[in-house]
């Protein structure tokens, strides 16, 4: 039976896109599944800040009745290039006749938004899930990581989709300080005494107030970087959110000056998958007692973001936020974990991960296609 592509359109179409990948990969012994609860709160128009400054559309796969294929394609008036527009959620069966008619149901729509090139896949914009899984599949995905079998690279590929950009994670272990190089240290120990900035930890009631100050920080470092989406108030709004069931006050770290002036910041997070895992998906009957259990089942963390204003990238301040993230290990559950995702592209950044004793343990491939 060939494949058809129609356009998600009801509850019933809104269910069958959730549950898809928890059937193709129930027999995975690493994939992580999502609450479904959240799931679907993620792709409500009016809970996604998504849909304040761009628009989506899904789509499903079918053959013989039954769902065999998924695929959104959107666009981000944020995004640096407003003839861009995106695909993502991709989650297929095994078969080479699937992705390409949902590929082009998705460049069709977006031609119909005045776009003349697509990327992705990313569930929906750059600052969320991204990318196909291109090696690493034997590891369990972190927080915000997507997990793909290998022959999801495979079909893109086959689709003739080009690759854009790759996009590193690298292993750290942070509870042994020997791996960092000398001159690490040597920065951090210069960071108060020369230029008078201390790192401090956020709490939950200042958890809002500082991610304004990580969006300035962000905002201002990654403006320059290929596919850069700023964050805004509502995506701040909602981030804060999320992060509400993740938040751990040893993790969440505010480089300032004397002044009060933000300088650096870093947001890690113990890697709630763990308990995820355990939960399948579900929090009746019994997943809430896996959550709440949380802090003595976390053992690593993802740092999924760390950068420093301009005016202060020569202070030494971002190898006093890595020092502080060893330190933090030698007293918490956490004593290693996952950092990026980094461009590959970022020389700087790669350089100062192999400087921390890092190595890239996964790659996710963004792709493109001109429309």
């Amino acid at each position: 039976m060939s494949v058809v592509v129609r356009p998600v359109s009801s509850w019933r179409d809104r269910r069958e896109f959730v549950e898809l990948p928890y059937r193709l990969h129930s027999t995975s012994a690493v994939w992580v599944p999502p609450l479904r609860l959240e799931r679907h709160f993620f792709l409500m128009r009016s809970q996604n800040p998504l849909f304040k400054h761009g628009d989506a559309q899904l789509f499903l796969a079918w053959r013989d009745g039954r769902v065999v294929g998924r695929l959104s394609a959107q666009y981000d008036d944020h995004f640096e290039d407003r003839a861009t527009g995106m695909f993502g959620f991709l989650e297929l069966e095994d078969a080479p006749d699937i992705l390409s008619p949902l590929l082009e149901a998705a460049a069709s729509w977006l031609r119909a938004q005045g776009r003349g090139r697509m990327i992705g896949p990313m569930d929906f914009t750059m600052n969320d899930e991204c990318g196909v899984q291109i090696d690493g599949f034997e590891r369990m995905p972190f927080i915000k990581q997507p997990w793909h079998p290998p022959y999801y690279a495979q079909r893109c590929e086959e689709a003739g989709l080009a690759k854009a950009e790759d996009l590193l994670m690298y292993e750290l272990v942070i509870s042994d300080r020997s791996r960092i190089l000398p001159i690490v240290l040597k920065l951090a120990e210069r960071v108060e005494p020369k230029h008078g900035i201390t790192i401090r930890r956020s709490s939950r009631r200042a958890l809002r107030g500082d991610l304004d100050r990580f969006a300035e920080v962000y905002n201002e470092a990654w403006s320059e970087n290929w596919g850069f989406v700023p964050y805004t108030k509502p995506d701040l709004d909602a981030y804060v959110q999320e992060m509400q069931l993740v938040f751990d006050r040893n993790w969440v770290m505010v480089a300032e000056t004397a002044e009060g002036e933000t300088a650096a910041i870093a947001l890690t997070f113990p890697d709630i998958n763990q308990v995820l895992v355990k939960m399948k998906g579900r929090l009746l009957p019994f997943g809430w007692l896996h959550f709440l259990r949380k802090k003595w089942i976390i053992d690593r963390v993802r740092v999924g973001f760390l950068g420093v204003k301009h005016a202060y990238q020569h202070t030494g301040v971002a190898a006093a936020l890595y020092v502080e993230h060893f330190d933090t290990a030698s007293r918490t559950p956490q004593t290693w974990g996952e950092m990026g995702w980094i461009l590959e592209s970022n020389k700087n950044m790669n350089r100062a991960m192999e400087a921390m004793g890092g190595r890239v343990v996964r790659r996710f491939r963004v792709y493109e296609r001109v429309l």
